[in-house]
Formats: C-alpha cells, sequence, structure tokens
C-alpha cells in the first residue's frame, strides 16, 4: 500500500529525467517501468537501462514549499513512458497517487481519474553499489565543458567498443580525458584541486551524453565516485550511475608530434563560417573533403562537386610560419573541433601533408584536437 500527492509540474520535470536511463528494448521487462517509491523524505524515482541508472529523490518540501505529502509508504513500479505520459496530461495542478496490495495503481487530479497494473518492485534490481568515499568534485559548468569538448569524437561503431567511451585518466592530480574514433582525436585537461588518487576508466559517451542533458544548474557542483565497474555522479538530488566499458584505452600520447612544419593563428568564428560555406559543396560530393592551402597571410580553402560546380574561400591569416602547404580533410571534424574549442583565437599546427594535424585555443595547451587528414593531393 502506498499514497501520496505531489505537484504535478515538479513531478513531470523529475519523471523526463527518469525516463533518460529507460531503453523501450530493456532486456528485462520491469526496466521498461520507473519505480517509485515513497518515504518519509519524500519520493525516490528510478530508471534504468542496465547500462545508466537514474535515482531522483523529490524532497517533501523544496524551499519552504510543499511539494509531497506521504500518506503512506510504499512502493510500486508503472510502466515507465505510458506513467509520463498520462501525468503530462491530467487537468489538475496537484496528483494523487495510491496503490493496493495486488499493486493496481489508482491515480486522480482534478475529475480525472486513471487505474495503472503496477509491477511488484521487489523483482526490480537493485542498482549497482558506488562507495561514496574519495570523490572528485567538479563545478557543474566546467563537467559540461569536459563533455562538450571531447565527446563529440567518440566511435559510434561497436568494432572497437572502448571507443564508444571517453578515457579519464587521473595521474598527477591532473584529469586527461580523451575521446577517438581513430579518425580524430579530442583532449580535455584539467588540473585538479585537491588530492585524489590516480584513475584510469573508460565512460560511455551515451551515458556522458545523458548525463550532460539532466545536469540543468550550472552553479552547482557535482560529486564523481567511482567503483571497479561504475561510476556514480552526485549532483542535488539525483544519482546518476554508469557501468564503465572494459578493455584497455589505447595510448594516444604517441600520435602528438614534437615540432611543426606550418602553423597558423586563426579567427575561430571566421574559419568555421568559411568551412561551413565551403561544406556546402563537399557535402554534395559525398565526401565532405575540404581541400586547404596556405599562402603569405592567408589560408584558400576549396571544394568540388563533380555534379554542380565548385567554391574558394579565402580566410586571413594572423601569422603563419614554416613552409606552405597543401592538405585535405572532413569538413565535419574540423568544424566539430572548431565548436569545442572555446576561445576567439585558434592555433593550427601541421606536420606533413599527411600526418595528422592539431588544432588548440591560443596560448592554451589544455584543449588539444586532434584530425587526420585525407589523401588528395
Amino acid at each position: 500500500m502506498m499514497e501520496f500527492s505531489i505537484q504535478r509540474d515538479y513531478f513531470i520535470t523529475q519523471l523526463n529525467d527518469t525516463l533518460k536511463a529507460i531503453s523501450p528494448r530493456a532486456t528485462l521487462p520491469i526496466l521498461t517501468g520507473i519505480k517509485i517509491e515513497a518515504t518519509q523524505a519524500g519520493i525516490i524515482l528510478t530508471g534504468s537501462d542496465s547500462e545508466i541508472s537514474i535515482e531522483i529523490t523529490i524532497p517533501n518540501q523544496v524551499e519552504g514549499e510543499t511539494i509531497v505529502t506521504v500518506n503512506e509508504l510504499g512502493s510500486v513500479v508503472l510502466p515507465g513512458r505510458f506513467f509520463v505520459d498520462i501525468i503530462k496530461k491530467l487537468p489538475g495542478k496537484e496528483v494523487k497517487l495510491s496503490t493496493n496490495e495486488q499493486f493496481q495503481t489508482l491515480i486522480t487530479s482534478a475529475h480525472s481519474e486513471f487505474n495503472l497494473s503496477g509491477l511488484d518492485p521487489d523483482q526490480y534490481p537493485l542498482l549497482p553499489q558506488v562507495s561514496s568515499d574519495d570523490a572528485l568534485q567538479l563545478p557543474v559548468k566546467v563537467l559540461k565543458n569536459i563533455i562538450a569538448q571531447t565527446n563529440f569524437a567518440v566511435s559510434t561503431s561497436e568494432t572497437r567498443p572502448v571507443l564508444t567511451g571517453v578515457n579519464w585518466l587521473i595521474q598527477q592530480n591532473e584529469l586527461i580525458c580523451t575521446a577517438t574514433d581513430s579518425h580524430r582525436l579530442a583532449v580535455r585537461k584539467l588540473k585538479l584541486e585537491e588530492e585524489i588518487e590516480d584513475k584510469n576508466v573508460i565512460i560511455p559517451g551515451k551515458a556522458l551524453a545523458e548525463l550532460n542533458k539532466i545536469m540543468t544548474d550550472s552553479d552547482a557542483y557535482i560529486d564523481i565516485f567511482f567503483a571497479s565497474n561504475q561510476v556514480l555522479f552526485r549532483v542535488n538530488h539525483i544519482n546518476f550511475i554508469s557501468r564503465l566499458l572494459e578493455g584497455h584505452y589505447p595510448d594516444t600520447s604517441r600520435l602528438f608530434p614534437e615540432n611543426y612544419e606550418t602553423k597558423l593563428g586563426l579567427d575561430n568564428s571566421e574559419f568555421y563560417h568559411a568551412i561551413d560555406r565551403a561544406s556546402l559543396l563537399a557535402r554534395e560530393g559525398g565526401n565532405n573533403v575540404i581541400k586547404l592551402s596556405t599562402g603569405e597571410d592567408r589560408v584558400e580553402l576549396s571544394s568540388t562537386s563533380p555534379e554542380i560546380g565548385t567554391v574558394k574561400e579565402e580566410v586571413t591569416a594572423k601569422d603563419v610560419e614554416g613552409n606552405h602547404l597543401k592538405i585535405s580533410f572532413n569538413s565535419k571534424y574540423m568544424m566539430d573541433a572548431l565548436k569545442a574549442i572555446d576561445n576567439e583565437n585558434v592555433e593550427v599546427e601541421f606536420f606533413g601533408t599527411m600526418k595528422p594535424f592539431i588544432l588548440k585555443p591560443q596560448n592554451d595547451d589544455t584543449v588539444i584536437q586532434l584530425i587526420l587528414p585525407i589523401r588528395t593531393y
């Protein structure tokens, strides 16, 4: 038996976040549901697809305002998406839920009444236990930034599963996050303020993308706890648990050559938009290839589509060092990299026509983007 009433708008927000962990193609049928538990402290919502799990606590009061009134403690599992759709469409400002011993659930709001068949919460898998010792604490806005600068480069192919995740390496009080799909690579480094023991884990890219959607309070801090095969992110009233990927992440440090042959300083926005325009034809050609050649104080971009025509763009370079060079690259990879470099000025270092090249913000080695060229010249 369980009975509580709750403010509908607040309930919907928390239910939507819980749904992010639920897959319609769940291996266990009960995992298509949301577990709802009424406790003395408030309501606990749980969603899981066995890869990621989200547990959200809705307190009885938020900033002095009553959100939940629990009349009887208990729990039930209700069909996830269906239940959330019902709550969204109910007419009243408040929703009342009550269950009987067979987990039949009565949902009432204003003049609406729904009866749902619930499932026994004891059948719901237990969440993985992650010890709350030795937390890595980061501001939410820093973590969102790290995700934005690396997660786009993970592989979408399952042929090498470790590459579908981001490698988080903590050593000598520095966090180094690396993502690669073997055509491009993104690295973000962060000096840590507090001492934390060394770690080397691979967090699934999909999990980081879902976590990013849930972290809305950019002024908050997030605590991160690592277990042998799980990671727990805790922010405000949300626990987000993800399975870690098994296997060894490739050592990417040897991909960064020491001395460049050519170096350009460019205005990020101007360069980005020039590539964006040139890629209109590159996309039609079906291969996204853009050619780049350097001059005295400019960069020329060009692309050809046999059916449509050609395009040329010139971008002023602030400083050009080294030899002149011609190189071809995938326009999407270049635009993704420029977007990740959160800076008006970008430096591009080339090491030869067929060697990977590097992009980074001016005078900043904490963000590095590496792209493999395409053989056309």
